[in-house]
């Protein structure tokens, strides 16, 4: 079994200067930063990650990335005298599955299909439009800016996804109008070109514009 050397304490990271530092396994450090934590490692530690487990830098991030390292490293964390060390282990392996499903793929060799569970074909699909405009919401022609027949929508440009497939978005809002068939045939997923919007410029409080088309 190959040792590892303990290494200090990291003094920055790229969530910030720490408040807490904790080296769970050498060289591994797990810190706490004011905006946010995860797990360090060392150089030797990231040359031993798992090919398919290991990120491109040393930062393992607290809501998502911190799985990998536990799974990379099982076996060490298992042997912690750590209360729970075990389901926190078994934890980090269905994690991996859930959110990193092409990472746990290539290291364990079982794919996990797309279509296993609602979040991650969210998650697929607003991968998939990323930079584009997607459905935020929308109001029938009951609101005074809708013609009969058609659904306002708002739309906003897609920035990033998060783990559990809800989208970030950024810039303004952008109004459109679509069939009233078309949206009521609409998936999870859409956006002002997928459904075929006509832009038009509204006035509408953002609020109001809520999926309602009774």
């Amino acid at each position: 079994m190959t040792r590892f050397t303990a290494v200090p304490a990291p003094q920055d990271t790229k969530w910030g200067v720490p408040q807490t530092t904790d080296q769970v396994l050498p060289g591994i450090w797990h810190v706490t930063t004011p905006d946010h934590g995860g797990y360090v490692l060392s150089d030797e530690r990231q040359a031993a990650m798992p090919e398919a487990l290991r990120r491109d830098d040393i930062y393992y991030e607290e809501d998502v990335d911190w799985a990998l390292v536990l799974l990379g490293f099982a076996t060490e964390f298992r042997r912690l005298p750590t209360a729970g060390i075990a389901l926190q282990v078994e934890n980090a392996r269905r994690s991996v599955r859930a959110w990193h499903p092409a990472r746990y793929g290539a290291f364990t060799g079982e794919e996990v299909p797309a279509t296993e569970n609602n979040t991650l074909r969210r998650r697929a699909a607003y991968q998939a439009v990323i930079g584009q405009y997607a459905s935020v919401s929308a109001s029938g022609d009951w609101a005074d800016w809708v013609p009969a027949g058609m659904v306002g929508v708002v739309f906003r440009r897609v920035q990033s996804v998060d783990a559990l497939g809800f989208a970030r978005y950024s810039g303004d809002p952008i109004y459109g109008l679509v069939a009233k068939d078309r949206y009521a045939e609409r998936n999870d997923v859409e956006t002002f070109d997928s459904l075929g919007a006509t832009r038009v410029e509204s006035t509408a409080p953002i609020i109001t514009k809520e999926v309602h088309l009774a």
